[in-house]
């Protein structure tokens, strides 16, 4: 009984790659940053964040004793985690331009991207009680463009979250769990490079999201998932040459998403996870300074994404995944990899 409780307890932190809502703050690191038609909203909704149900891989409580108790880091204690992702985005993209007297086509040109991003993230977590967890990661991002021969390598969007867990675990009900997070502006913006010379690490903007996920033991796997809802700050004052014209102003569309899935432990030590995302992305607003304002489409981005967790000791399982693309604002492949690295701090015995 206790060696499936473990088993279980490797399900869970295998699941915590993939439990994660989907919602629009993500870098903008995983497509290329580019005019209003490019969607980065919608594409930005499917990367992993510190204030999302992915740090739930303290659900390995649920599996303990009939006990009253909470899922989330015990008071007073500290989690480190790090995790290398990389995500490869291909598009091409229609640049025209229309003179307004004669409807003649003045500019007629396809864009292609082909923009391959590396990412390292170290998520700090803290029990602020038992059932309150504050989180705060710190994205560093390389990112190159094989059609133009760019590169660059900067900070990406910190982030900030909170998760809470209303209701102790109680054996035989689902685990629910509420989250929300500010991502920060502090990559470099797509909206203030020079196009043709740079690469952004970042979205540009801020953006505050909020959530819930539910995950549910049916022996012998475990039910999770997930939705959010993320608003996003207008960036204002850019000077941003797009052609013939500046841009001033970019109000990003708000967002909704969902994931679910579920996870198995085939034993002790080895664990597999397979799950569905998708987010909607309302229409962003483009404002120029010769007076134009472009609305961009709704866009829709949804993935398919898989995850393996092999225990290498009694206290640590590391998480590999990879997830494929379903739509055209979403990245065609993204890889990644993340282990606890709890036993740097003291403290956590």
């Amino acid at each position: 009984m206790m060696k499936r409780g473990m088993a279980y307890r490797a399900v869970l932190g295998l699941m915590a790659v993939l439990t994660q809502p989907v919602m629009a703050e993500e870098e903008a690191t995983t497509a290329p940053a580019a005019a209003p038609a490019t969607g980065d909203a919608a594409r930005e909704a499917l990367t992993k964040k510190a204030d999302d149900a992915s740090t739930e891989t303290n659900l390995e409580e649920v599996f303990q004793a009939s006990e009253n108790n909470y899922s989330l880091l015990k008071k007073g204690k500290v989690g480190l985690n790090f995790e290398v992702d990389y995500s490869f985005y291909r598009d091409s993209r229609i640049d025209i331009a229309v003179d307004g007297n004669s409807s003649n086509i003045t500019r007629f040109r396809i864009e292609e991207d082909a923009q391959h991003t590396f990412g390292n993230t170290f998520e700090l977590t803290y029990g602020v009680w038992d059932n309150l967890t504050f989180s705060a990661s710190l994205p560093l991002i390389y990112k190159f463009d094989s059609q133009s021969s760019l590169d660059t390598t900067g900070l990406g969007d910190i982030a900030i979250g909170v998760r809470w867990q209303p209701v102790p675990l109680k054996r035989g009900l689902p685990t629910s769990t509420l989250f929300a997070s500010l991502s920060t502006a502090s990559g470099d913006s797509p909206y203030e490079i020079n196009r043709q010379t740079d690469l952004s690490t970042g979205k540009g903007y801020y953006s505050l999201s909020g959530g819930a996920s539910v995950s549910k033991v049916a022996d012998p796997v475990v039910l999770f998932a997930s939705a959010s809802y993320s608003m996003s700050a207008k960036a204002s004052d850019l000077n941003q040459a797009q052609g013939s014209r500046f841009l001033t102003s970019v109000e990003p569309g708000d967002s909704i998403g969902f994931s679910m899935g579920l996870a198995y432990a085939l034993n002790y030590d080895v664990s597999i996870t397979s799950s569905f995302q998708q987010s909607y992305g309302f229409e962003s607003l483009y404002s120029f300074s010769n007076g134009d304002n472009v609305y961009t489409a709704d866009q829709v981005s949804a993935s398919v994404n898989f995850s393996l967790g092999l225990r290498t000791n009694p206290k640590r399982i590391v998480n590999m995944n990879m997830g494929f693309g379903l739509t055209e604002d979403s990245s065609d492949v993204t890889l990644g990899f993340s282990m606890p690295i709890d036993f740097l701090i003291p403290g956590n015995e």
